[in-house]
């Protein structure tokens, strides 16, 4: 589908919900760079609001780091999911999910360090659990990106390379939005509820797909090819359906 105007569904009530959130793009818009990101004044208690609705069973998902997540949303109490599910916090802690050798991890920071000072416009993200290679700075050198990182993939396999926005993050092999969601899905407080999934990129494909096939909603945000069966225009418009269901 590829309109970027589709009507929104009558959504599950807050208390038979589990609500998934993914972060920029859908929470905050875009930005030039990771840490340009402006928050809505309104989104913490927003979020905190929508959480109490639901009885606690929502989630800020998001390939961000899990403790970045929580630094931009210092009042927000809920359960965030970072890394793309290779990382979560909980009750104030973040835990890793995933078992990574330091050493691979430093290997491959160092190669896409490396990479990154031959092509000054790449701006390097490192996180916990990987990294990412952000072109936006210069949209053509998107093919450049995408053939390091797939030779990036190939000699420290346990990364694998996924396009993302005007970017390409090596991510632990095994993580997944949707394999945290199925994770989530079966704690008693978000067992037997809906999944809804609203996420804007290539990453929550997967996760609204899931979702779908659960009997619940995957919500794209923004224009682009997607399975999601329903769309939001903007980042605004998220706001606005957040703020009528809670």
């Amino acid at each position: 589908m590829d309109a970027t105007n589709m009507n929104i569904p009558e959504l599950p009530p807050c208390t038979k919900a589990a609500i998934f959130l993914d972060f920029d793009g859908t929470l905050v818009d875009i930005a030039p760079t990771p840490d340009g990101i402006h928050i809505p004044d309104t989104l913490p208690a927003l979020l905190n609001d929508l959480r109490d609705q639901a009885g606690g069973a929502l989630v800020v998902i998001s390939g961000r780091a899990a403790g970045d997540l929580a630094q931009w949303l210092p009042d927000y109490t809920g359960l965030i999911v970072g890394g793309h599910g290779a990382e979560w916090r909980r009750d104030g802690k973040v835990t890793p999910r995933v078992d990574l050798a330091q050493d691979s991890l430093d290997m491959l920071r160092d190669a896409a360090s490396a990479f990154a000072g031959t092509y000054p416009p790449v701006l390097l993200e490192e996180k916990p659990t990987g990294l990412v290679l952000h072109y936006r700075a210069q949209p053509d050198l998107q093919q450049t990106v995408e053939t390091f990182t797939a030779h990036l993939a190939q000699t420290h396999t346990d990364f694998e390379a996924q396009p993302a926005k005007m970017a390409v993050e090596m991510r632990p092999q095994g993580v997944g939005k949707d394999l945290a969601i199925a994770d989530i899905m079966g704690f008693d407080l978000f067992s037997g509820r809906i999944p809804v999934m609203i996420g804007d990129d290539t990453t929550d494909e997967p996760a609204m797909e899931w979702a779908q096939k659960q009997g619940g909603l995957g919500i794209k945000v923004g224009p682009g090819e997607t399975k999601a069966h329903h769309r939001l225009p903007d980042t605004q418009a998220v706001h606005t359906l957040l703020r009528h269901w809670a």
